[in-house]
């Protein structure tokens, strides 16, 4: 019996992935990197549980929410019912907001408040620091927005495992030419429409190199057993 379930499963879950990926509103295999060789999170940026956050080798929604936690407040459950817990499942997937020093009481709160909606909160990430390192940081990116009065911005960003970010860069598929860095977390449609739809492209990039690499290596190892047969054979 654990046999037949085992082939099941084994059948069932490539047609479940193949299902999922393919329901991204465009057919592109990759999503455009915008820009590149971006920092990491500074090591002076602390986090609520002090858990280490990095950005490298995730897939990272990153965000500037700011001071005004009773403003924002809404963004950050756009952001959780839209687009964290569609891709929460994923141990690469993270959501990082960067935070002015202060703010941890309240964010405390929404954190209690996000897990009486939301089972597993172990990859929303609040790091924080001070006003001038937040502004550093910021601007490091050379996004074409900028930081408000209170150290936020709505807009939030896809940054890959390299640390780059990406978006939508080239020709849509009525002709127009597309240019998106960022994605605005005030818009639940624009979130569950656009950037969830991007993040689901960029799973799948990441799930097709791995499925490339894992039949380089099978053929790989099957060249060299291949070669020390043929050696055998040959002594």
């Amino acid at each position: 019996m654990k046999k037949y379930i085992v082939l099941t499963v084994l059948f069932i879950l490539p047609i479940v992935a193949y299902l999922f990926f393919a329901t991204a509103s465009h057919n592109s295999l990759f999503l455009p990197t915008i820009s590149e060789h971006h920092l990491d999170i500074p090591s002076d940026f602390k986090a609520l549980k002090h858990e280490q956050v990095r950005l490298e080798n995730k897939i990272t929604i990153l965000g500037f929410p700011g001071s005004n936690i009773e403003e924002v407040k809404a963004n950050l459950f756009n952001l959780n019912q839209k687009v964290y817990n569609k891709y929460s499942g994923f141990k690469d997937f993270q959501m990082v907001m960067v935070m002015p020093e202060g703010t941890q009481p309240e964010v405390v709160k929404i954190q209690t408040e996000l897990a009486r909606i939301t089972k597993e909160l172990q990859n929303w990430h609040f790091v924080f620091a001070s006003p001038s390192s937040i502004e550093t940081y910021f601007k490091s990116f050379h996004f074409q927005n900028s930081l408000d009065v209170n150290l936020g911005t709505p807009f939030v960003y896809i940054i890959d495992k390299k640390i780059a970010l990406r978006g939508r860069k080239g020709q849509k598929i009525k002709g127009k030419v597309e240019y998106r860095e960022c994605y605005n977390s005030e818009s639940a449609a624009e979130l569950h429409n656009e950037m969830s739809d991007d993040v689901k492209i960029l799973l799948r990039e990441y799930r097709l190199a791995f499925k490339k690499n894992n039949n380089n290596r099978k053929d790989a190892f099957r060249d060299n057993i291949t070669n020390k047969l043929e050696e055998n054979k040959a002594n």
